[in-house]
C-alpha cells in the first residue's frame, strides 16, 4: 500500500494539530466506529433520508433522474462512504489524515478516496449532489465555521443536499470540550442552522438524538438543501 500524500505544509495550525491528531490514532479509531452504524437506527434513518432525497432530486442538470456525485468530507476510515454506497449513491470520501485515507483505500479498494481539507476542496462548482459531513466540523473554530458553509455552497449543485451531524449544546453557547482526538465543539443547533441559512441553506428538517449510555453529549443532525 503506497502512501497518500502529506496535506499541504500550508495549512492553518487548527488543521495542522486535526490531522496530526488524527494520524496518530487512525488504526484505534477505524477499530473503534466499525459497526458503529448498527445499534444506532435513528442516524441510519436520518442517512436514509439524505440519500433518498439526493437520489430523486440531487441537483444540477440531473436532478430527478438520478443524483451525481456524492461526498463524504472528513471521511476518516471510510465505512460511513461505504454506507452511502450501499444506500445506492456515487460516494466518494476526501479527509485530511493521509493515514485514514490509506486505511480506507484498504477497506474498500472500489471506492475512491482523496488527502484533501473540506475548507478548500479541490472540486468544480456545482459539481456535487450531495455532501456529507458526519462529525467532521467539530473541531474546527467556530469563526471558521461560515468559510465551511461557503465552501459547501460552492461545490453543491442548486438543489443539492447537505446532511451534517454535530455534538449538540442545548443550553448553549458554543463550548469547547475534550474530545478523545484533539479539542472539539459542542453547538446549539439552532446556531448552526442560523449559519447554514445564512450561506443560503434551506433547512429540509433536524434531528436530536439523546446520548446512548456510551455518549457524553446530545447529538443534531441537520438535513439542508441549497437554494436554486
Amino acid at each position: 500500500m503506497e502512501p497518500s500524500p502529506s496535506p499541504s505544509p500550508s495549512l492553518s495550525p487548527y488543521l495542522r494539530t486535526t490531522s496530526d491528531a488524527y494520524d496518530a490514532v487512525a488504526v484505534r479509531y477505524a477499530e473503534f466506529v466499525r459497526g458503529s452504524l448498527d445499534a444506532l437506527p435513528l442516524d441510519r434513518a436520518v442517512l436514509a433520508a439524505f440519500a433518498e432525497l439526493t437520489l430523486t432530486s440531487g441537483g444540477g442538470p440531473e436532478a430527478g433522474a438520478g443524483a451525481g456525485p456524492v461526498a463524504e468530507l472528513g471521511c476518516g476510515p471510510g465505512h460511513m462512504t461505504a454506507h452511502l454506497r450501499d444506500l445506492g449513491l456515487d460516494a466518494f470520501g476526501i479527509d485530511l489524515s493521509p493515514v485514514m485515507i490509506d486505511l480506507a483505500r484498504e477497506a474498500h479498494p472500489d471506492l475512491r478516496f482523496e488527502v484533501g481539507s473540506m475548507d478548500a476542496l479541490d472540486l468544480a462548482d456545482g459539481e456535487l449532489s450531495g455532501i456529507l459531513s458526519w462529525y467532521s466540523v467539530i473541531h474546527t473554530p467556530p469563526q471558521e465555521i461560515p468559510s465551511y458553509f461557503a465552501e459547501f455552497q460552492r461545490v453543491l449543485a442548486p438543489g443539492g443536499h447537505l446532511l451534517l451531524a454535530f455534538f449538540e449544546s442545548a443550553d448553549g453557547p458554543v463550548t469547547a470540550f475534550d474530545h478523545k482526538v484533539t479539542t472539539a465543539y459542542r453547538w446549539p443547533i439552532d446556531d448552526v442552522a442560523g449559519l447554514a441559512r445564512e450561506a443560503g441553506f434551506v433547512e429540509i428538517g433536524r434531528m436530536l438524538r439523546e446520548p446512548r449510555q456510551d455518549e457524553r453529549y446530545r447529538r443534531g443532525h441537520l438535513l439542508m438543501r441549497k437554494g436554486e
